[in-house]
């Protein structure tokens, strides 16, 4: 995984910073925390799960937390996303995208690649198991799944209790780690295969660097015919781009949804503030998740034409405005 740089305008941070992360060694949660050179010279807390590291957060035991939140072949990761929406009032203070390799591993001498058999079991975090379903279907039909809190734990656990008979997908850090032989190198679906993370902060918003993503969740005023619709118009009509439109079920009551979004620009964007103005006015709540550097490192340039224009409009407005007496 290549380093990347901070994203300008991160603060600071010291060496008894505290970030908590899904653990144990070896899991890609680590991996993507060691791109980013900023974080790597922090203090490293490893928990077990992401509901810990959230909580850890929350009560103030880390100063960040560090979860995965979407895949590329998966797609969302739930209890993040989830948690976000309703359980914690945290803020994201950027994304990191990292490219994912599963690998088929176990105790060495149980099994190779060409003869599967001796695998009974396969232990793995679901969405990583979730990513190799083709594989698992045709090599391992048989084959027990079992869910773990993470892959790398998957991995630990066999190599303490020399468990036989028993494969973990994990990563290739995982295997050396914790003494396991690789029986089957990159069984995920596709090749493309990359997993978006999520840096974690109480009350701090990063200041706009250029390139950056607005995170929110929009639960509906009724649900009611057209109403996805006028949420989405209010992107429409000020040329705002949507990377990312998502629906979660509210814990309300079947059928009751809302929205998951992310789109371009920063909340100190007079045409991103005036969408989540119209946005708050019409519907029953809106959550800000937070604005922050976008991963890619390329703006499409419709950002700064939508403030530009939303600028000009304004002050077309105002001019009309000082005729009125």
């Amino acid at each position: 995984m290549t380093a990347a740089a901070a994203p300008e305008g991160a603060p600071a941070l010291s060496p008894s910073t505290r970030i908590g992360y899904m653990g144990p060694h070896g899991t890609f949660t680590e991996a993507a925390l060691t791109t980013q050179p900023d974080l790597s010279q922090c203090t490293p807390v490893p928990l077990i799960s992401v509901p810990e590291v959230l909580s850890a957060l929350d009560d103030g035991t880390v100063d960040y937390g560090f979860v995965p939140v979407e895949n590329a072949i998966e797609g969302a990761v739930n209890v993040t996303q989830d948690a976000l929406a309703f359980d914690f009032d945290f803020l994201i203070q950027r994304e990191v995208v990292v490219n994912v390799q599963l690998d088929l591993m176990a105790l060495p001498g149980t099994a190779t690649a060409e003869d599967l058999s001796a695998i009974h079991t396969v232990l793995s975090f679901p969405v990583a198991i979730a990513q190799c379903r083709a594989f698992l279907h045709t090599q391992l039909p048989d084959a027990q799944i079992e869910a773990a809190t993470s892959t790398a734990l998957a991995a630990r656990r066999i190599s303490e209790e020399q468990l036989t008979g028993v494969a973990a997908i994990a990563s290739p850090t995982a295997a050396e780690i914790y003494g396991l032989e690789t029986v089957v190198a990159g069984i995920e679906d596709h090749r493309e295969n990359q997993t978006r993370f999520l840096l974690l902060a109480k009350n701090q918003v990063p200041p706009a660097s250029g390139n950056d993503k607005t995170s929110i969740v929009v639960f509906q005023q009724q649900n009611e015919p057209g109403s996805l619709l006028g949420i989405l118009m209010e992107f429409e009509a000020r040329r705002i781009d949507l990377s990312r439109l998502e629906s979660r079920p509210t814990r309300r009551g079947l059928g009751e949804y809302c929205f998951l979004l992310d789109f371009e620009g920063h909340i100190s964007d007079e045409v991103v503030a005036d969408c989540l103005r119209a946005l708050k006015m019409k519907q029953r709540d809106v959550k800000f998740l937070g604005s922050f550097p976008a991963a890619n490192g390329n703006s499409s340039g419709r950002e700064r034409v939508s403030e530009e224009a939303w600028t000009s409009s304004d002050d077309w407005l105002k001019s009309l405005r000082r005729l009125i007496g």
